[in-house]
């Protein structure tokens, strides 16, 4: 508890009083901002070499890998911080069908609400996503069968043991218990002690006139994409 508390103290000494609607919203460049840092192939492989992410939530993520690697266990970030305008991409290649969906082509899908949840299940509209705010990684692999054996189980239960010792947290898990919102990740992981702050003001600043620019944006309002999927954590 002293840890996470230390942790606490040293976001909310970065961050209060700067956070911007345009940050929370993710329309700004992690490349140019003061307070990221690039990846390298010593935490990062796939996609996310050369990614960005913010200074804290890196050196709280290098030493939850160190601490995993005493133990056999290998840690790696296969996606950081992905801004509006790659948000963006991403959501739009699944809702013109050139990024299947379920191994659905999502133009088949008349009703432009069901289109909109569908792709909802496991990505997030631009400007609703935690991986704007650079306290977010994916860790590993995008597949939840990959956790439930072997390996990626150990790493699993490592995670669910120890990273809140690091300041990290699962936000999607089951929604057996009544979360609502994205379906369970288990290779999603936030870094709290900033992620918290930012998800606070998220909620004070941004309305739905902000979620906008991007096709099936008229959707966020109907699906509840602030309330359900923003709000939608088992952590802050």
């Amino acid at each position: 508890m002293k840890m996470i508390s230390l942790f606490l103290l040293l976001a909310f000494s970065f961050v209060q009083d700067s956070v911007t609607k345009d940050y929370l919203l993710g329309k700004f460049e992690p490349s140019t901002h003061s307070q990221f840092v690039k990846l390298t192939s010593a935490h990062a492989k796939g996609s996310a070499l050369n990614g960005f992410l913010r200074k804290e939530t890196l050196e709280a993520f290098i030493r939850m890998s160190e601490a995993a690697r005493k133990e056999g266990l290998s840690l790696y970030i296969i996606s950081a911080t992905r801004n509006f305008d790659l948000q963006k991409k991403i959501w739009e290649n699944k809702w013109i069908g050139k990024t299947p969906v379920e191994g659905k082509n999502l133009t088949t899908i008349s009703d432009l609400k069901e289109r909109a949840r569908l792709i909802m299940l496991y990505s997030s509209m631009p400007g609703t996503s935690r991986h704007h705010w650079g306290t977010d990684v994916d860790l590993n692999s995008l597949d939840n069968r990959y956790f439930e054996g072997g390996e990626g189980l150990k790493i699993y239960q490592w995670l669910t043991s120890h990273a809140a010792a690091y300041g990290f947290c699962q936000p999607y898990t089951s929604k057996t218990s009544g979360r609502t919102g994205y379906e369970e990740e288990k290779w999603h992981w936030s870094y709290s002690p900033l992620s918290k702050y930012f998800l606070q003001e998220y909620q004070r600043q941004v309305s739905y006139n902000d979620i906008s620019g991007f096709m099936g944006s008229e959707q966020a309002q109907p699906l509840g994409s602030i309330e359900n999927y923003v709000r939608g954590v088992a952590c802050p």
